[in-house]
């Protein structure tokens, strides 16, 4: 889905210099939605505008990005360009519906069927017992994780590290994303996956 990145890419190199930084501010105190993790301020404050378009899609995804990035407009004044990415994702007239949404909180239901999956469940034992992390990276390399997060993941020195790296990105990961994470650790992790299924 490159059309909601290139849109976001869009409204925010249409910023000005000071408009950006206070964009970023914003970014960082704004309201998520839950299961949804911020980025962290030291990496967040000196990108430009193409590396802040990628680090929004990769944190956010890109629906949820794009609706992130017209709030977070809209909270710091800039309505028009705000209307205007809405616009370019879900055609006219969408954009008070789209920022509407993207301002309620996920409903309860959604929220625990998230945190009732397998890899959110067992997060801690993953983090300590899987010994095979470079077969799990390998199997989710390019259908979950970007080039960036696979080397970031793999550059850690131990496996629990590796891990919890990993588990960094699962915030922004919908259910199918958890699901081949999953069938990665089925694959490459066979005994564990049954040990912690039974327990």
């Amino acid at each position: 889905m490159w059309r909601a990145r290139d849109a976001i890419l869009e409204a925010l190199e249409y910023l000005t210099a000071d408009e950006l930084r206070r964009f970023k501010m914003k970014l960082l105190s704004v309201q998520l939605r839950d299961g949804y993790g911020r980025i962290p301020r030291g990496s967040l404050l000196p990108m430009d505008a193409v590396d802040l378009t990628d680090k929004i899609v990769s944190f956010y995804l890109e629906e949820y990005g794009a609706e992130l990035t017209a709030v977070v407009l809209r909270e710091i004044g800039m309505r028009e360009t705000a209307e205007q990415l809405q616009m370019q994702i879900n055609g006219p007239g969408a954009a008070p519906a789209a920022l509407a949404a993207s301002a309620r909180p996920a409903p309860v239901q959604m929220a625990v069927k998230t945190a009732s999956h397998f890899v959110d469940q067992h997060r801690a034992a993953l983090i300590t017992r899987v010994t095979a992390v470079d077969g799990v990276l390998d199997a989710l390399y390019g259908k979950v994780l970007t080039e960036e997060q696979y080397q970031a993941v793999l550059a850690e020195a131990t496996n629990p590290m590796k891990m919890r790296k990993l588990f960094s990105f699962t915030p922004a990961w919908n259910l199918t994303c958890k699901d081949l994470l999953l069938q990665a650790l089925r694959d490459t992790q066979p005994f564990l996956v049954s040990d912690l299924e039974k327990s």
